[in-house]
């Protein structure tokens, strides 16, 4: 069972895998492990989720429209699948960014959340 700090975190996580991803993809293309692992460090650990679901939330971006995937093979390496943002993909990234900006400014107002 999940306590509720962990319930209230896995649901923010939910909500922010698309803004994740595609942030990172707008930086570069990027393969879904080196997303996995930069949104960990990147978060200090706090955001990590299983190849499962991050894979699973690149199949929709791009069944979406929203990236563009393709396989990149290099000698001595395995084949790897890297994705990019897409014009969709960028004007959607420039929306989740305004709502979850909306989100941090209400929680700093009303519950005197600060950010880190």
């Amino acid at each position: 069972m999940t306590s509720p700090d962990q319930s209230a975190l896995t649901s923010a996580k939910k909500g922010s895998a698309d803004l994740l991803i595609l942030a990172l993809v707008d930086e570069r293309p990027r393969h879904g492990y080196d997303l996995a692992q930069l949104i960990d460090a990147r978060s200090g650990g706090t955001l990590r989720f299983t190849l499962a679901s991050l894979y699973e939330t690149l199949y929709r971006l791009e069944d979406a429209g929203r990236i563009r995937g393709r396989w990149v093979e290099r000698a001595g390496q395995r084949r790897r699948r890297y994705y990019r943002i897409t014009p969709a993909g960028r004007k959607l990234l420039a929306a989740r960014r305004e709502d979850w900006g909306r989100f941090i400014a209400a929680l700093t107002e009303v519950a005197g959340v600060r950010p880190a």
